[in-house]
């Protein structure tokens, strides 16, 4: 038989109005970012920011966090041989991703830089790196937290300290002292009490050798297993101790670091997370006995500023996705992003992303300011850390989800990435507390810490007179101080942490976007869904702010 045109197969239609790939983009194309990178006294490190935009927004490494999330790590428990190894591997693309990270100093690499601004810039790395996966920024951020905590034991910082903050990526098990560079685990919480560490019931024996202890116990989350060292809570004769147990240890034989299973994740999929089991393993005491929460505090309020910095990264990245696909699609005779009330969405979501991004930053320079002496950034630090752990990470899920809704029903399908990056967002407010440990923190800092409340009250201070609903808001919030109660933490920290934001903005951005966020966020002119911005908004100046022409 012979086919005639009219026979013949063709295509059912043409693939018309869907937009082209994002990638290769900018992922540093964000004015917000560098205003707050300059304010924050890193604006030395403005050309590697860009330089690391241009790789995390390009085709390869794009590529490589798609692949580490959909080729998952996996358990190896013994050799072929018979022999307890316990090592997880991992596809070629979290190397790369890894390598990155490491050689760009997102890891422990500010300790060893005397520049000012070091731990800035290095937060905004994360806010641009964050474009590819979040999974590997785990060991990244356990690595960075280790540095500080490790130092109360000297002897100890003396030999990992320089392997911590080395630029160089030096994977798998080897003695560490031989390695080229250190990545850091923690081992704190078991099933029975979470985040209350003080119930865990991992056993620390003396050895003979001064400093050296044995543990025996389950941890109910370690995450990645694959790091050389970690920084393990358990019960010594004199109390909860914090100690550094290595997988590998001098003499060249293997921990005891047997590891039960490797969790089953909703989300963060590209990073192991296991039970570890331990059983004669060695570990070395860090810090005094009975000292091992306060040890740790440094540590934690390290991690949390990363849990900080990796949902505005999430934000930023699932904005530019939804303003991207709107800028290409058309519906009902004009583009989406024309489309009045896809503005308002888009125009909101560009508010919470800046407000995310501009605290962050502000952290992160607290952060810098403190670890090189500065005793009222240290207080303030101490209290707003905790407030932005608690109120950024809330908002990152509703945020996710809206982002991901911009797409319809293509933003549900595996292949556009939103779904992957909707996983992720719960756990960022999870990780170093949920968040009734970080409110209830927050409250504790302003009952204990000395020069808590002062410092956040005297850095609202400095846009008063500004916006008069920010005044009312600190007007309130000062009354809310006098009755402050378990029961009300949230809707305390909340408060905060908006008007945190809005001081930040009232100060430093532009008219349209303070006015727009002071009028929705503490004014009350606002629904309860992201899109309702009221209709004074510039809803132009806020997207040719966030979304410029690239995207």
């Amino acid at each position: 038989m012979v086919l005639t045109p009219r026979h013949a197969p063709y295509a059912t239609h043409d693939v018309t109005n869907q937009p082209p790939p994002l990638a290769p983009y900018d992922a540093s194309e964000d004015t917000a970012l560098f205003e707050g990178l300059r304010r924050e006294g890193a604006g030395w490190a403005e050309a590697d920011i860009r330089r690391l935009g241009r790789e995390a927004g390009g085709v390869a490494a794009q590529e490589w966090s798609e692949q580490a999330n959909r080729r998952e790590p996996e358990l190896r428990t013994h050799d072929r041989y018979g022999h307890r190894v316990d090592e997880v591997e991992f596809h070629p693309s979290w190397h790369h991703l890894m390598r990155v990270a490491v050689t760009e100093g997102l890891a422990a690499a500010p300790w060893a830089d005397a520049r000012a601004g070091a731990h800035v810039a290095r937060s905004a790395g994360g806010l641009v790196w964050g474009h590819t996966d979040a999974g590997h920024g785990c060991p990244t951020s356990m690595t960075y937290a280790a540095v500080p905590a490790l130092r109360a034991q000297p002897e100890l910082a003396k030999v990992y300290e320089p392997l911590l903050t080395s630029r160089e990526y030096d994977p798998g098990l080897r003695v560490p002292t031989e390695k080229r560079g250190l990545l850091a685990g923690m081992g704190m919480t078991e099933k029975q009490g979470g985040s209350d560490v003080r119930t865990n019931t991992t056993t620390a024996t003396p050895t003979a050798e001064p400093g050296v202890y044995t543990l025996r116990g389950h941890k109910w989350f370690t995450s990645a297993p694959m790091c050389d060292v970690f920084l393990v809570l358990a019960q010594a004769p004199g109390g909860l101790s914090c100690f550094l147990v290595p997988r590998i240890l001098p003499d060249g034989t293997r921990n005891a670091f047997r590891i039960q299973r490797l969790k089953e994740k909703l989300g963060n999929r590209s990073n192991a997370s296991c039970e570890p089991e331990f059983d004669g393993t060695v570990a070395w005491l860090v810090g005094p006995e009975g000292r091992g929460v306060k040890t740790i505090i440094e540590m934690v309020n390290c991690t949390r500023l990363d849990c900080v910095t990796m949902s505005a990264a999430l934000m930023r990245k699932t904005l530019v996705e939804a303003g991207h696909h709107a800028r290409h699609r058309s519906a009902f005779g004009a583009r989406l992003l024309d489309q009045p009330l896809m503005r308002n969405v888009l125009a909101d979501l560009a508010l919470e992303s800046e407000a995310a991004t501009a605290l962050t930053l502000r952290l992160a320079g607290a952060a810098d300011r403190a670890v090189r002496g500065d005793a009222g950034e240290a207080a303030f630090r101490r209290i707003a850390t905790a407030v932005g752990k608690y109120w950024v990470t809330k908002r990152g899920p509703a945020f996710t989800a809206e982002a991901l809704e911009c797409l319809g029903g293509n933003g549900y399908v595996e292949d556009s990435g939103m779904p992957r990056h909707y996983r992720e967002a719960p756990l960022l407010s999870i990780w170093e507390g949920s968040g009734n440990v970080n409110a209830l923190d927050v409250l504790r800092a302003l009952g204990k810490e000395q020069g808590a409340a002062e410092a956040l009250f005297g850095e609202l201070a400095l846009a008063r007179g500004a916006d008069a609903r920010l005044d009312a808001a600190v007007i309130r919030l000062k009354g809310m101080l006098s009755e402050a109660s378990p029961t009300g933490a949230r809707r305390l920290v909340e408060l905060m942490a908006m008007a945190l934001q809005a001081s930040l903005l009232v100060r430093h951005a532009p008219t349209a976007v303070a006015d727009a966020f002071c009028a929705t966020r503490l004014g009350g002119d606002w629904g309860h869904a992201f899109g309702t911005l009221p209709d004074t908004a510039d809803l132009d100046a806020v997207l040719d702010r966030a979304l410029p022409a690239g995207y």
